[in-house]
């Protein structure tokens, strides 16, 4: 896991209370509310974050793959581990298309998971993998279960040049392992792409319209422009990140590269993206009131709302993290949802 200060379970809740914002930002939205009814609110934190149930609650159960790594959980072997991986990318390059692969987690017991890491190397032309402690289900280590020196760590060159398209590691633990996608580009590059089931199709602007069609339908224009502008924005929240998303799919199925500005899991983000949407929520339902007891504007607003308080929370950040940069470390189980974050 990452160290430090980390929300990593804001990103569900990121996409949830962007969706409820982007609705509030509709005047029948709020109107419709007053009458008691929340209906606009309910479809905009359900489109907003419904590209990401598909993907992680019903696509992944049915994505295929070419190659299954299941390492022994009885001697683990990072060597063995490396050396999968890498003729796997191996393979991709004499394969037309998409080389899929998945690897799965080192289960020991019925609450006892073998820990290990994933890297690729670029510059080295290489992948390692690197053995941890055996872990709880809750992700505690277990004293006595780190590896000894000299055997943790697998490393295996790759014949062909490699390109990552997510600069991360991958930490592999509880439930769930992690999938890759190996494409060969026409530089002759294998580029490895991070879970090539997630911000594809249902991460699209016009699937996102489609999607939007059955509630214009049964609830009229306003719902669907409500469904719409809430599934958008969290594609658009996303295109901030490295991974991208195959925004204008079926039309085009590749990933359109995100801005490189964040990670998913980075704590002021997230935060700040959650506490913006909480004031732009509390502003326009303000706005609709016709005599309020105080009066006072959007700038003065968010300045004493927004500005100070995550000014502060970034210095708090910044002086609980004050080690030299590292690469940033996926976990697997939080970028699945699974355990107990969002």
């Amino acid at each position: 896991m990452g160290s430090g200060l980390t929300f990593r379970f804001m990103k569900g809740i990121s996409h949830f209370i962007s969706g409820v914002a982007a609705a509030s930002c509709f005047p029948w939205t709020v109107t419709a509310a007053v009458d008691r009814d929340p209906t606009y609110f309910v479809l905009g934190a359900v489109y907003g974050i419904l590209p990401d149930t598909i993907d992680f609650k019903f696509y992944r159960f049915f994505y295929r793959y070419h190659q299954t790594i299941t390492p022994d959980p009885h001697t683990p072997d990072p060597q063995a581990i490396a050396d999968e991986i890498a003729q796997a990318v191996e393979n991709a390059a004499e394969h037309k298309g998409l080389y899929r692969l998945k690897i799965n987690t080192l289960r020991r017991s019925a609450d006892q998971w073998q820990q290990f890491k994933i890297r690729f190397d670029p510059q080295e032309q290489a992948v390692e993998v690197e053995m941890g402690p055996v872990v709880t289900t809750g992700q505690v280590p277990i004293p006595g279960t780190f590896p000894e020196d000299g055997t943790s760590k697998g490393w295996k060159k790759i014949a062909v040049p490699i390109e990552e398209t997510y600069d991360a590691v991958t930490t592999v633990d509880i439930f769930d392992g992690p999938a890759y996608g190996f494409e060969k580009d026409a530089e002759g590059r294998v580029v490895v792409h991070f879970l090539p089931w997630h911000r594809t199709w249902t991460h699209s602007l016009v699937l996102g319209a489609v999607f939007a069609v059955p509630m214009a339908l049964g609830l009229g224009w306003r719902a669907g422009v409500v469904a719409f502008t809430a599934y958008a924005v969290h594609i658009l929240e996303d295109q901030l990140g490295y991974m991208g998303s195959s925004l204008f799919a079926p039309f085009s199925k590749k990933r359109v590269k995100g801005l490189e500005l964040m990670h998913a899991g980075d704590a002021l983000p997230n935060f700040g993206t959650v506490w913006f949407c909480c004031m732009l929520i509390f502003w326009n339902c303000y706005r609709a009131i016709s005599d309020p007891i105080y009066h006072f504007g959007f700038i003065r607003l968010m300045l004493y709302g927004l500005v100070i308080p995550l000014g502060i929370f970034g210095l708090l950040h910044f002086l609980l993290n004050r080690k030299s940069p590292v690469r940033e470390t996926i976990d697997t189980a939080n970028e699945w949802g699974e355990g107990n974050k969002l």
